[in-house]
């Protein structure tokens, strides 16, 4: 169900919004996440996709450094903190529907833990009922 904040703005052109009073009307899961998919600002190819809290989402904004929340771990993660593999915030925009986000980086080194590029690299491949497991420098 759409939220009436963002069916408001869809008719809506060259307006200039409050940050604060739009991340107040995102739509946080009842985890108090919030779906993140993260592109390469130059190759513009999707990295991954990620969960941010409102916490992570302001710290993001601040530093200009990925600080997602690991759903595992349950803390912050700040890309590449330990890897080195770091990811810069170039630009950020919410969805028609404020319930993702979409976030344009400088990554340094390797986006996925595996250490591949990104972290779709098991390309499925309808025809043959098969999943490939791909080097994923090939696109899909």
């Amino acid at each position: 169900m759409k939220h009436d904040y963002f069916i408001a703005l869809e008719q809506k052109n060259n307006s200039q919004l409050i940050l604060h009073d739009v991340i107040e009307q995102l739509a946080f899961n009842e985890q108090g996440l919030i779906p993140v998919v993260t592109q390469d600002a130059n190759t513009k190819s999707v990295l991954m996709l990620a969960w941010m809290n409102k916490e992570s989402l302001q710290q993001t904004l601040i530093t200009k450094r990925m600080t997602y929340w690991s759903r595992s771990r349950q803390r912050f993660w700040i890309k590449g903190e330990t890897s080195g593999h770091t990811q810069l915030l170039v630009s950020m925009a919410f969805d028609c529907d404020g319930d993702s986000i979409l976030c344009l980086v400088e990554q340094s080194g390797a986006a996925c833990h595996t250490g591949r590029p990104n972290c779709f690299y098991l390309k499925v491949d309808a025809d043959s009922n098969q999943v490939i497991i791909t080097n994923n420098t090939d696109p899909l």
